[in-house]
């Protein structure tokens, strides 16, 4: 119980571990994604409201003055006092002035320490494009850092015989080094207040659902535990309708399994010990009789008649038989037990079979005066079957059958095809099986006891059972009370190819 509830705890408390970092992982990416954003946002804002600037500042500066002297110089003082006017509203700004091609032919910026290397032209690509379109967010090179983007306004101008771009810059370096430094303290604030709410939400809610999301789980360990205990009939309720139904069905039917194997194992054991107690019962009988009359003849030679001896001697030879035939049954019934025969199946004329087991035994049917007769109703096909072990089913009936039916009967064997089978049944006029007993003679622990006077060993019937289960099929029995029994067992027909 106690390594169970700990592989418990170690799952839940790594559940919750790649819970917590899970949630951190999805809030430092939400923050810098939120934080990229709206620094875009406020960017393309920025750009939207001060889109008219660069035209605003042509249009009425340029109107009266050329931005350029008689002598082709730039005017400075012109863009001084555009300058100190825009700077006076918005000290965020950089004006430069571009000619045709892109080149900067000057430049009016608030801070004028810079460490890196200005730029001397601008690409003119998204100054024309925001020209033709300026309700697009379009960056452009920043003069005073090469590779750098930013967002500006621009304007087209041509004032006496001069052409060129006015190009103001939105966002100067100052100010971007400002919002870099509010960037990175808002960014550590909102970091530590989000992980700590994030942990605190993490573990309130990340407990509720793993405790959720385990509670299939527990109910398995649960059952496993009670199965585990000892309890076989331990199942998992409603396994199809779980969160693990996969793992919850599994395990039904693994635990199914293991409780059919013991019971299995259980029986097993049982009629083995039932076998031996038998076995050693049926030694004993002759093993008495052996040892008995070879002490007599020990204890009394001279005495015994020839008569009596030759009796004895005979005694002698059928219990030794008997013992060498229980001791072949039981080695037999044993390898049938375990499986320990492979049947080498092949085609043959069972009708053939039969015929040659009827010779055989007629001699023993004719001691007694019964009638051993072959009924075949023709054509009969060949079968697929072990040969050997079909004959010794065979002969166990008709051993049978000729112990118990009585002086005077019949015994008539039947062979008949049909549905793709080949049908034999062994009938005779015995005594005939009670109803509730006609199953259990092929199992050797609950049949009735053969006394040795009927020289009977018990698995005859038991080994029929066998062989027609190494065939897939089945032997079946009917009979009536004085009257005789029937058994019946049928075989796969072959099919000769052409």
């Amino acid at each position: 119980m106690m390594k169970c509830k700990t592989v418990s705890s170690k799952l839940i408390a790594k559940l919750g571990i790649s819970f917590l970092v899970t949630i951190l992982i999805i809030g430092t990416v939400y923050i810098l994604l939120t934080f990229f954003f709206v620094k875009k946002f406020y960017s393309q804002t920025t750009q939207r409201l001060n889109v008219n600037v660069a035209n605003h500042l042509i249009e009425e500066k340029f109107k009266n003055t050329s931005p350029f002297l008689q002598d082709g110089s730039v005017n400075k003082s012109l863009f001084d006092d555009i300058m100190h006017d825009m700077m006076a509203v918005n000290r965020a700004i950089e004006v430069y002035l571009l000619n045709e091609s892109g080149e900067i032919l000057y430049s009016v910026v608030l801070d004028h320490s810079n460490p890196n290397k200005p730029l001397k032209k601008v690409r003119l690509q998204p100054i024309q494009q925001f020209i033709h379109n300026n309700q697009e967010y379009i960056l452009g090179d920043d003069p005073r850092e090469a590779g750098k983007k930013n967002i500006f306004s621009a304007g087209y101008f041509e004032k006496d015989n001069h052409k060129g771009y006015i190009y103001i810059i939105l966002s100067s370096q100052s100010y971007q080094q400002i919002c870099d430094s509010l960037f990175e303290e808002y960014f550590t604030k909102l970091s530590i207040q989000s992980t700590l709410l994030t942990m605190f939400f993490a573990l309130l809610v990340g407990g509720a659902s793993i405790w959720f999301l385990t509670k299939s789980l527990r109910i398995i360990i649960h059952y496993v535990n009670k199965f585990k205990e000892g309890d076989l009939c331990s199942r998992i309720p409603n396994a199809q309708q779980s969160d693990l139904s996969v793992l919850a069905v599994t395990y039904n039917n693994m635990a199914q399994t293991i409780a059919e194997n013991i019971k299995e194992i259980e029986s097993i054991n049982k009629f083995r010990k039932e076998l031996i107690a038998n076995v050693s019962h049926d030694l004993r009988t002759p093993l008495t009789a052996i040892r008995g009359y070879i002490e007599t003849l020990k204890m009394k030679d001279e005495s015994i008649k020839v008569d009596d001896r030759n009796e004895f001697m005979t005694i002698i030879e059928k219990s030794a038989c008997y013992l060498s035939n229980l001791v072949n049954h039981l080695f037999e019934y044993s390898k049938l037990e375990t499986k320990d025969i492979e049947l080498n199946e092949e085609p043959f004329y069972i009708s053939d079979l039969i015929f040659d087991l009827r010779a055989r035994y007629k001699i023993l049917a004719e001691e007694k005066n019964i009638q051993l007769l072959v009924t075949v109703k023709s054509p009969i096909p060949p079968v697929m079957a072990d040969v050997g072990l079909i004959e010794r089913a065979i002969q166990n009936i008709l051993d049978n059958a000729i112990k118990f039916t009585p002086v005077g009967g019949k015994i008539v064997i039947y062979v008949s095809s049909k549905f793709e089978k080949v049908s034999i049944k062994i009938k005779d006029n015995g005594p005939g099986i009670q109803k509730q007993n006609q199953e259990l003679i092929f199992n050797r622990h609950v049949q009735r006891t053969i006394t040795y006077k009927e020289e009977g060993i018990g698995l005859g019937l038991a080994i029929v059972k066998k062989i027609m289960e190494l065939h897939k099929t089945n032997i079946k029995v009917k009979s009536f009370m004085n009257r005789g029994s029937v058994f019946e067992f049928d075989l796969p027909c072959y099919h000769i190819s052409n």
